[in-house]
């Protein structure tokens, strides 16, 4: 209950974020897409600059989760086909539908009409993805393969 409690507080804080800096609206998307403004990509290298100082802090002192008390461990993966392929996919619908999908919740909590149809398109694109029975292939989830199968069953069951 209480990583629950946790991830609501950190999901509404981010929304608020998003909404306060303008990431949330579609028109400095657009324009940060098509090389109008800078902004959004300034924002991005802060967040970059923001996490690697925040990691290497992190790796130096040892530290431990602040819910569970485990240790902070994370690998780094060589760039593969999967990365690239993935990466295109979320720029083109990025473009299209001017939303990524952090600002998908906060567009359709500030009425935003078109972005029903952006998190429709992510639902379906999970479903999908569930019903293909990949495994997920982020080490976040390399602890509980099993869980997701379990907690997504009543997708990934077939069809009578």
């Amino acid at each position: 209950m209480r990583s629950r409690l946790a991830g609501t507080l950190i999901g509404v804080v981010f929304g608020i974020t998003l909404c306060w800096s303008g990431m949330s609206n579609p028109t400095v998307i657009r324009e940060a897409l098509l090389f109008e403004r800078a902004y959004l990509f300034l924002m991005f290298a802060s967040a970059v600059l923001v996490a690697v100082i925040g990691l290497q802090t992190l790796r130096r002192r040892r530290a431990r989760a602040l819910l569970t008390g485990a240790p902070l461990t994370w690998t780094r993966d060589q760039p593969g086909r999967r990365h690239v392929t993935g990466s295109a996919l979320f720029g083109l619908g990025w473009g299209i539908a001017d939303a990524c999908p952090g600002p998908i919740a906060a567009q359709i909590g500030q009425g935003v009409p078109w972005a029903l149809f952006t998190i429709a398109g992510v639902l379906a694109g999970v479903y999908l993805f569930l019903r293909q029975g990949a495994a997920e292939s982020e080490p976040a989830a390399d602890a509980t393969p099993e869980a997701m199968t379990v907690a997504y069953r009543p997708l990934l069951a077939p069809r009578a």
